[in-house]
């Protein structure tokens, strides 16, 4: 019996090699694994891209515009585009005349400013920590009646306050004086509550009981081991009372007719209320001017403190 040679060749029962050369598997392309999507890495959103580009837009677009027409007199700013330069440029000018013009009336009403800031938000500031480490690591009754009126307080807008406290200072004589800004800015619920709820996260118990054991008294214990634990909350409502103090507009418009207490706000709009007078001198360059050296020092006083009053913001958001 004889066998055909044309038969194909036995199996190989370790099947067929199909081991691939090495140039061919460096050739073939490597996919990388994408690390999946978490609350930490989401998914990129078009949609929440392009909002937050409108966003951008419209928080800077305003800022661009101070700055741009800060540069242009009186004629520029009406003969030319709004968002662009005109032919001269003029801000070194326009912030001489902005300082110099009505017999220095802006530097008047800048100091008129940081004395309510100072004052005000820095006296604010002071009773915010105060109370509010009182109210975290003390125990006395009422304690929560004043939690429900602090609370309660935050909830009450400024402005429904601002009618019964001109009546109120009327009848003390305090109307047209610094007074009748500086007092009611002394009282700040937000800050009060910012700070209670810090400094409860803040300041751990153990170590103020081990310094008392250790015989130090209260004072010392506070700005000594206190304090300096409750500087980033601090700072937060610091900057937080500062800013509501500069832009304040509402209160002083209703408390001062005198022109030498304005505030920076309150002088600005009597600048533009001239050209609305008969016989009055228009000077839109120097409100504009005026504008953007009103917001330089705010801008300048958050970068410097950026890094305390970030730190602040999100303290007791995660517990250990």
């Amino acid at each position: 019996m004889t066998v055909s040679l044309n038969t194909p060749a036995a199996a190989d029962p370790a099947g067929p090699d199909t081991t691939e050369p090495a140039s061919a598997r460096s050739a073939a392309p490597r996919r990388r694994k994408r690390p999946p999507h978490t609350p930490l890495h989401p998914r990129p959103s078009i949609p929440l891209t392009l909002v937050t580009g409108l966003v951008l837009v419209y928080t800077l677009l305003p800022l661009a515009w101070l700055v741009v027409n800060a540069t242009k007199n009186q004629k520029g700013l009406l003969d030319s585009f709004g968002l662009w330069f005109a032919d001269d440029f003029d801000l070194w000018d326009n912030i001489t005349r902005t300082l110099t013009y009505d017999d220095g009336a802006f530097v008047r009403w800048l100091l008129n400013t940081l004395l309510y800031v100072v004052a005000g938000a820095g006296g604010a500031t002071v009773l915010a920590v105060l109370g509010g480490y009182a109210l975290a690591k003390y125990r006395f009754p009422g304690r929560k009646a004043v939690f429900a009126v602090v609370i309660g307080a935050v909830a009450v807008p400024g402005t429904a306050l601002a009618v019964p406290t001109f009546l109120m200072f009327s009848k003390m004589g305090l109307t047209d004086t610094p007074w009748a800004v500086i007092v009611p800015s002394l009282i700040s619920p937000f800050g009060l509550y910012l700070m209670w709820v810090f400094a409860a996260e803040a300041v751990p118990t153990e170590l103020l009981e081990a310094a008392r054991i250790d015989g130090s008294g209260e004072l010392r214990t506070f700005f000594r081991i206190a304090l300096p634990l409750l500087m980033p909350g601090t700072v937060t409502v610091l900057l937080f009372s500062m800013v509501a103090t500069w832009n304040n507009y509402f209160l002083p418009l209703i408390m001062i007719k005198d022109p030498d207490w304005y505030p920076l706000t309150l002088g600005l709009n009597a600048w533009n209320a001239q050209a609305q007078t008969a016989g009055g001198e228009a000077v839109f360059d120097l409100i504009i001017t005026g504008s953007l050296l009103t917001i330089v020092p705010i801008v300048a006083v958050f970068l410097l403190l950026q890094r305390f009053w970030q730190s602040g913001l999100a303290a007791g958001s995660v517990k250990e």
